[in-house]
Order: C-alpha cells, then sequence, then structure tokens
C-alpha cells in the first residue's frame, strides 16, 4: 500500500478514536473497517495478522465494556430503566445542545428516573455518579481497546 493510501488508513483511526470519547461516529467500527481496509489492500499474511489482532482485541474490549460497568451498577443497585431513562434524556440533550447536552442530560436523566424510586435526592444523586461513572468506565474501556488496535496497526506499518 502506497503511503499516502496508509495515511489516509491512519486518518479514519483517528476520526475512530475520536468516536469513541465522542459519540458521534461509531468509533470502533471506524477503526476495524480501516485496518480491514488496510489488510485488503496491502494483502499480505502480516496485514491479515495485524486485522485478527486488532478484530480480537475490539471484541474483548467490547464485552469488558458491558459487563464490567454493568456488573458495578447492579452492586450499586441502579436499575436498567434508570439507565435507559439517562441514555434518552442525554439523546435529547446531545439534540438540543450538540455535544455537551449528552454529558449533561445522561446524569440528569438517571437522577429524575431514581427520584421517585429512592423518594431522596441525594439517593437520586448517588445512583445518577455512579451510573456516569460507570459510563465513563465504560468509555475508557472502549478507548484502551481502540488505542491497543491502532497501536497494533501503527507497529506493523512502521516496521
Amino acid at each position: 500500500m502506497s503511503p499516502a493510501g496508509e495515511l489516509l488508513v491512519g486518518l479514519a483511526i483517528v476520526v475512530g478514536l475520536i468516536g469513541v470519547v465522542v459519540p458521534v461516529l461509531p468509533g470502533v467500527l471506524l477503526i476495524l473497517a480501516a485496518i480491514g481496509v488496510w489488510a485488503f489492500l496491502t494483502a499480505t499474511t502480516t496485514a491479515w495478522t495485524v486485522f485478527g489482532v486488532a478484530a480480537a482485541v475490539l471484541v474483548v474490549a467490547g464485552v469488558v465494556k458491558y459487563l464490567w460497568p454493568g456488573r458495578r451498577l447492579r452492586d450499586a443497585g441502579v436499575p436498567t430503566r434508570s439507565i435507559v431513562v439517562g441514555g434518552v434524556v442525554g439523546i435529547v440533550g446531545f439534540v438540543v445542545v450538540p455535544v455537551v447536552g449528552l454529558f449533561l442530560g445522561f446524569p440528569l436523566g438517571v437522577f429524575l428516573a431514581e427520584l421517585p424510586r429512592s423518594r431522596t435526592a441525594g439517593s437520586a444523586w448517588r445512583s445518577a455518579v455512579h451510573a456516569t461513572k460507570a459510563v465513563g468506565l465504560s468509555i475508557l474501556v472502549e478507548l484502551f481497546g481502540a488505542l491497543l488496535a491502532a497501536g497494533t496497526w501503527l507497529l506493523a506499518v512502521v516496521l
């Protein structure tokens, strides 16, 4: 593959990494697709091995991304319904106030969903904080997997 092609693949991977942190783009899919296109066009055993390793890392990170924070939420007693309400309010917030609205809307939605259930603002706020930490952990796990996949690709290109 030409250096210009590798630069375009690298750019797609960077956009994917941004998409992991700012959930406007399907970051993991962009990264996997970019590495897949690179492997297809490079057509070497090394390229396909890198693609396989990157895919495996992204799948493992995707599984851990849901299991680890989910367990923490269950341990904290935050029901799935509150997370769904938080997600819906976060999406509405994202539309009303782009990007920032998502980060404001999610905790607000969880808080509002937990308020009638817990009957105290303090308890509802603690649930919102637990949910926000779980989402942050989920993003960090996904970002770590995406960075490992991107680093694997970069190592193969440099070597």
